[in-house]
């Protein structure tokens, strides 16, 4: 946690609603943000884990893998656009509801009636164009989700507060996938019980955690180019952000460099042919269980210790640990090894690197809009990772160099926040 102001705040004054939530209220808030981040990230575990796939192959089976490409490019390049937008629309929101409550339950609605129009696509550019009102609809309420953790939860507790959050976004996307393959014949229910499971549990959450009126909050104007300042967070005048948004980048680059390809390099590296879609579903579920048991103990004992890069340092170094397992051992024992280690180090960061970004908010009218330009550093490496990694095995002409350097992206990555100042 900081041990002095986080650089880029100048000792301004805080943002527009500081005042940290009442103990009764934060432990409230506390028992309901598990389940308050299950819900939308069920929609992303059933739609593009399951459902868009199945609807891609049924109307058009020869394109399929053209088609789904396009589809998912398309969300992760509107998902960058929507949320620092929705993140600086929600920083100056001024209703009785309050800032982010207005965003959550309308994000919910909105994605929601998306969801029920994507269910009914015929073409590709149907299910482009209701899926791209999906990814609006949900980031519009997923950005000012993110933002009560800083709003509300002082600094002490965040690292608690940022587990629970990571632990509900893996159980809610691994339970959208399991709902949506159960209910893979009838996937019009299964669109609609995602929908409605998604809107149940924003309406639950907000009604649990009221916000206090923001309508007498001061608002000056907004004009476009204030807008498009929603996508820049000025380096030179807040350094410790820049350093938290490099390392997150570069660990996640070195993620998504080596994890995007773990069918064929089944296949093709450890010989596994057509036996390899066998084994994929059982190495997820081993680095989802060590991911989550290990961010459930990384946000608190960081916490508890008052510290947290020395978090990230040993997580990236970890997940390094991890990918040199493979490259070493080719072999499907050392694939396993290596989604128990490397999820070790991954549930760390994803717990701690939680906190540790809040801490780092310039918060000039509020945090929603530095957060969703902070998120870019996960949502860029999503996008680009794959690209990089198909770069590398046709250069290397094999997949074993992807592990080489997703490791040093990761260790990068991991010692980056050494040169944040403003936190422990």
């Amino acid at each position: 946690m900081p041990a002095v102001p986080p650089q880029g705040t100048g000792g301004a004054a805080p943002p527009a609603e500081p005042g940290y939530a009442p103990p009764a209220m934060l432990r409230r808030l506390r028992w309901t943000w598990l389940p308050g981040n299950i819900g939308f990230n069920l929609v992303w575990g059933a739609v593009t884990g399951i459902l868009m796939a199945l609807q891609v192959q049924e109307i058009d089976p020869d394109g399929k893998v053209f088609n789904l490409a396009l589809l998912t490019g398309a969300g992760a390049a509107m998902t960058m656009v929507v949320q620092p937008i929705a993140g600086r629309l929600s920083d100056r929101t001024r209703s009785r509801l309050g800032r982010r409550t207005p965003w959550i339950l309308g994000g919910a609605l909105a994605g929601g009636a998306a969801m029920v129009a994507m269910s009914q696509a015929e073409t590709v550019p149907g299910l482009l164009v209701t899926y791209l009102l999906v990814v609006i609809g949900y980031n519009a309420a997923l950005l000012p989700l993110s933002a009560i953790l800083p709003d509300r939860v002082p600094e002490a507790e965040r690292g608690t507060f940022a587990s629970l959050g990571s632990v509900g976004q893996m159980t809610g996307t691994f339970g959208g996938q399991i709902l949506a393959s159960r209910l893979s014949d009838t996937p019009d229910l299964a669109y609609w019980l995602v929908a409605g499971a998604a809107l149940v549990i924003a309406v639950a959450f907000v009604a649990f955690n009221p916000e206090r009126p923001a309508t007498g909050l001061p608002a000056g104007p907004l004009g476009w180019k204030a807008l498009l300042r929603s996508y820049w967070v000025d380096p030179r005048a807040n350094p410790d952000f820049a350093w938290v948004f490099a390392g997150r980048f570069l660990l996640m680059a070195g993620y998504f460099v080596s994890h995007s390809y773990t069918l064929y390099i089944l296949q093709d590296y450890i010989g596994l042919g057509d036996t390899a879609a066998d084994w994929v579903p059982a190495l997820g579920i081993t680095t989802m269980v060590t991911v989550v048991l290990f961010t459930a103990v990384g946000g608190p004992l960081s916490d508890r210790t008052g510290r947290r890069k020395v978090f990230i340092y040993v997580a990236g170094a970890v997940f390094a640990v991890g990918l040199a397992i493979p490259f070493l051992v080719p072999t499907l024992p050392g694939m396993f090894a290596s989604a128990v280690v490397g999820g070790v180090g991954y549930g760390v960061f994803a717990s701690v690197d939680g906190a540790l970004m809040t801490e780092v908010l310039s918060a000039e009218e509020g945090y929603g809009k530095d957060l969703g330009v902070i998120n870019l550093a996960f949502s860029l490496p999503q996008t680009c990772g794959p690209l990089l990694a198909g770069g590398i095995v046709g250069l290397a002409g094999g997949y074993a160099p992807l592990f080489p350097v997703g490791a040093v992206l990761a260790v990068a990555g991991g010692f980056a926040v050494a040169f944040v100042k403003g936190v422990r």
